[in-house]
């Protein structure tokens, strides 16, 4: 490269963290909803491709303005729409460091440094989580293929104990196989299910309670009905009220029928993290793999899942790679996971743990929980809205004048007046809004600007 890649590089680098700057130090001030539609955006980035290149540093400072109005102010403390956490320094930090080294993260032997911080990173988790310490961690991109991994995985497994290799056989003829899950499980699951070749309408599907937690005696009536081989899909958080399922009680029946015990833990596997919160984690550390996401409750960047199997020879079996050009040194990434060149998506991880600690991860789940609580306070104390949860963890749910038209328009206008962002739902056949608590960032004057903004908005309508 000559001086002037150099030069051009460095001033296009030097125009992006400018930008970047400037981009976080608005966010307290910013509308939290994108000002601009997917069309104007397509229209500001649209248009022939050019006939010639343009200026690095040019095409920075083009991109930072373009998008502006059509960004979404995540990063800031009044962000609680769907699951989605902001991001630690450390973290932020250590992704720029990810995308300048440019890593292929797959191997040890092709990336031994990075490799060596997911490693660690993933040790951390398993002793914060109380997980065996010899299951493989796999650093996917989110909660979708953290679930499909473990799922491929489980379905080695379960087929090989019924004589049945699937990697070498493949599925056309292979013993039924059945797969169980809560009423209230996330589409994520059933998704993961659909790529691994089991439809809809074979999900075993077992009725829950009122906060969307499985009934063990639901469960044990599903697996007297049917035999062959199983997996059984359990579930830390439930996405619109945070609830648990009772692990205590249902992994025994689980075991007794000789499943696969799964836990999609996206967000709320953290919950182990703090010693005030653990409660609603227990009996998990018995199940055979658990799926979570760091971009969600540990506030990494995009995108870091983890796919945690307790034995890592059913990782190995479902994904290790043949081609005889790759070099092997024992336990890889790419024996763990779908991918093979990748990102170092772990590293961000190892920062934001490294900077927090143990005592600080379990600090950022209560009051990831205790702004939960505050919101809902705050909540209950404007007239005729409604709180639909019980805010055990980080979900808060409420309705307004129990009205499905009313919700979902006070929900269109809190994210048209900008100080916050919240994102409707439906729960039991009922329009909703949720709250997710999942920000380091957000502070009790977050919590203050929002249900004053909401009050507002409920006594003008």
């Amino acid at each position: 490269m000559d001086q002037s890649g150099f030069d051009d590089r460095t001033r296009a680098l030097d125009i992006a963290h400018r930008r970047a700057t400037e981009f976080l130090e608005d966010l307290d001030d910013r509308p939290v909803w994108p000002r601009a539609s997917l069309d104007e955006m397509l229209d500001a980035f649209g248009g022939p491709l050019p006939e010639d290149g343009t200026d690095p540093a040019q095409v920075i400072e083009e991109i930072a303005t373009r998008a502006d109005p059509g960004l979404v102010a995540i990063p800031g403390g009044r962000f609680f729409g769907f699951v989605i956490g902001g991001t630690h320094p450390a973290a932020l930090a250590a992704d720029w460091l990810v995308s300048t080294w440019d890593q292929n993260s797959g191997s040890s032997a092709l990336a031994p440094a990075t490799v060596a911080m997911e490693r660690i990173a993933g040790r951390w988790m398993l002793d914060l989580f109380g997980l065996p310490d010899s299951a493989s961690v796999g650093f996917v991109t989110g909660g979708q293929l953290a679930n499909f991994t473990c799922l491929a995985s489980a379905r080695q497994s379960v087929l090989a104990r019924a004589g049945w290799d699937v990697a070498e056989r493949g599925l056309r003829q292979a013993p039924p196989l059945r797969v169980v899950v809560g009423a209230d499980r996330h589409s994520s699951i059933d998704r993961a299910a659909r790529f691994l070749g089991i439809g809809r309408a074979e999900l075993i599907v077992v009725d829950s309670d009122d906060q969307g937690r499985m009934r063990p005696e639901a469960l044990e009536q599903q697996l007297l009905s049917g035999t062959g081989p199983l997996i059984v899909c359990l579930q830390a958080g439930e996405v619109h009220t945070g609830a648990f399922d009772d692990f205590e009680a249902l992994i025994p029946i689980a075991r007794a029928h000789d499943a696969w015990v799964h836990v999609d833990g996206a967000f709320g596997l953290w919950a182990a993290a703090s010693p005030a919160l653990r409660s609603l984690t227990a009996g998990m550390e018995h199940a055979d793999s658990w799926a979570t996401d760091a971009h969600k409750t540990l506030n990494v960047p995009y995108d870091c899942g983890m796919a945690i199997v307790r034995d890592p020879a059913d990782s190995i079996a479902a994904f290790r790679t043949g081609g005889d050009y790759l070099m092997y040194t024992g336990l890889d990434p790419w024996d763990v996971t779908p991918e093979l060149s990748r990102r170092a998506r772990g590293v961000p991880a190892w920062a934001a743990l490294k900077s927090l600690g143990r005592s600080g991860v379990a600090q950022l789940m209560d009051r990831l929980h205790a702004n939960a609580a505050a919101m809902a306070r705050g909540l209950r104390s404007i007239p005729g809205v409604h709180v639909v949860n019980d805010v055990d963890y980080t979900q808060v749910m409420f309705r307004l004048d129990d009205d499905d038209a009313a919700t979902r328009a006070l929900g269109r206008a809190i994210l048209d007046e900008g100080t916050a962002a919240v994102t409707g739902a439906e729960w039991r056949g009922r329009a909703t809004q949720r709250c997710s608590m999942s920000s380091w960032a957000t502070t009790d004057a977050d919590i203050d600007r929002t249900v004053s903004a909401i009050r507002a908005l409920v006594q003008g309508a």
